[in-house]
């Protein structure tokens, strides 16, 4: 924050400060959040909104802009999505077995089965979205 309000007091453009925000902090505070985002304790969270609020105070980040909440919860769609479609990802090998069944129950956004909880090599990110 100290930094952004000394370029802010150098008079360094809103669009400046704003790309500075994104890239700098957001951006390291979000650095690998599948894989940490789950085990963080509330008061964590509440530290990290704590401080997007204190930019939206400052008008460095919009107010209808995501929460890091809602970009922690895109990159996990996203790493999920990429994992489903390249055959050659590392983690591809510890997706669940395909569905080979034709009936369907309810609707999902994959083809995998769903796991059991007995698995041994149960990942919690590959199967967060299976439910």
């Amino acid at each position: 924050m100290y930094v952004l309000k000394v370029l802010h007091s150098h008079s360094l453009s809103d669009a400046a400060l704003k790309d500075i925000l994104h890239i700098g902090c957001v951006a390291k505070l979000l650095y690998a959040s599948p894989a940490w985002l789950e085990f963080t304790t509330a008061s964590d969270k509440h530290c990290i909104e704590t401080f997007i609020h204190c930019c939206i105070r400052l008008q460095l980040y919009g107010a209808k802009d995501p929460t890091p909440t809602q970009l922690a919860e895109d990159t996990d769609e996203s790493l999920f999505s990429r994992i489903k479609q390249n055959r050659n990802h590392v983690l591809y090998q510890f997706l669940p077995v395909l569905n080979c069944h034709q009936y369907n129950l309810r609707p999902q956004w994959h083809n995998f089965l769903l796991s059991t909880k007995t698995d041994d090599c149960n990942i919690r990110q590959l199967f967060s979205d299976s439910y």
